[in-house]
């Protein structure tokens, strides 16, 4: 193979496994959730595959929770919420500990297909929910 033969041979290869490396990878990261000023979630409903990561980030200038429906998950799924309570009474019980402040963001990989139904503790009344859908 002559000199420039061969570096032509070597592009095309480093190009096919880069591609072959990032097929491997999968998604290019979390789906992201917005939490706004107007007190809701963007998007409301999201949906990822098992094993998927959402993250959710807080614009506001308030802060905000991600707290599981507990009766609204998966039965076998694990519950989750900001500030890493292991129930929902226990997100509700201490609700600071659970805001996300204004800047900062809060995560979750969902292993478990179905439907999850969450909300923001100091505001679910004014409609912040949002649900995430697992294929």
């Amino acid at each position: 193979m002559t000199g420039g033969t061969r570096r032509a041979f070597l592009r095309v290869a480093g190009v096919a496994l880069a591609g072959a490396v990032a097929g491997c990878q999968g998604d290019s990261g979390p789906t992201t959730v917005r939490m706004t000023d107007d007190l809701s979630f963007d998007p409301e409903r999201v949906t990822v595959d098992a094993g998927a990561t959402v993250e959710w980030v807080n614009e506001s200038d308030v802060g905000h929770t991600v707290t599981a429906s507990a009766d609204a998950i998966p039965a076998s799924a694990d519950f989750f919420a900001s500030g890493g309570f292991d129930t929902e009474r226990a997100a509700r019980n201490d609700m600071q500990g659970g805001l996300v402040a204004a800047g900062e963001r809060y995560s979750h990989t969902f292993e478990r297909s179905g439907t999850y139904e969450y909300y923001c503790i100091p505001h679910e009344g004014s409609g912040m929910v949002g649900s995430v859908r697992v294929r």
